[in-house]
């Protein structure tokens, strides 16, 4: 299994031993702790669920199920892989490498309520000559059906939903404070939440998976 989460600290920059300048986000990474594991003969797939976080208050059902563990995730993820992890291994930076390419995934920053020059990039109308059509999303009818068809774009809510950006190159791994470097920005606000996964293995062994049932 390659996939850890983390939290997003901060934003800044390095430079390599040229000179050059590197941006980086800085990823702090603690308390990973596998919770379940499921089988193929039990659950009809191989996948593995893990936990981060602390939370204050659980109720039955949570603490049944986190008691193998001993934890108190706040966060649980599923992994669809094979894997010989057992419930209560800790998962730490070993299973990630330095130079190695990776997904992250996270709740992007939240923008409320925007028109369409900014949600959608629609061109403006002009400024001058009495125009009174500078930002406004003109024309969104249609003669038929006579009414708005789902999916047109206009203005709205933007932001905080779920983001992947892929191919974030891991820059530096700092095992004695936990944290991660990697090159490039990450989504969502600072001291959010944010997943970190190897997509070339979990995709090849899904596939796997997904060929065996």
């Amino acid at each position: 299994m390659r996939a850890i989460y983390g939290k997003k600290l901060i934003m800044t920059r390095l430079f390599d031993e040229k000179g050059r300048y590197i941006p980086v986000t800085v990823v702090e990474v603690s308390d990973n702790t596998v919770t379940q594991v499921k089988k193929v003969e039990k659950d009809g797939y191989e996948a593995v669920q893990f936990g981060s976080g602390s939370k204050k208050h659980l109720n039955k059902p949570q603490i049944g199920h986190l008691a193998a563990s001993k934890t108190k995730s706040a966060k649980l993820f599923e992994v669809k892989t094979p894997t010989e992890s057992k419930v209560g291994d800790k998962i730490n930076l070993d299973i990630l490498a330095e130079g190695e390419k990776v997904n992250v995934t996270a709740i992007s920053k939240g923008k409320g309520f925007q028109g369409t020059v900014k949600r959608h990039n629609f061109n403006t109308g002009p400024r001058t000559h009495g125009s009174n059509n500078y930002r406004q999303p003109g024309s969104i009818g249609a003669q038929q059906p006579q009414r708005v068809i789902k999916g047109k774009r206009m203005g709205g809510h933007m932001g905080a939903e779920q983001v992947t950006t892929k191919n974030l190159i891991v820059y530096k791994i700092d095992k004695k404070n936990n944290r991660l470097y990697l090159r490039g920005a990450v989504p969502g606000a600072n001291r959010s939440g944010v997943l970190i996964w190897s997509p070339k293995d979990i995709e090849k062994e899904v596939a796997e998976v997904t060929n065996e049932a």
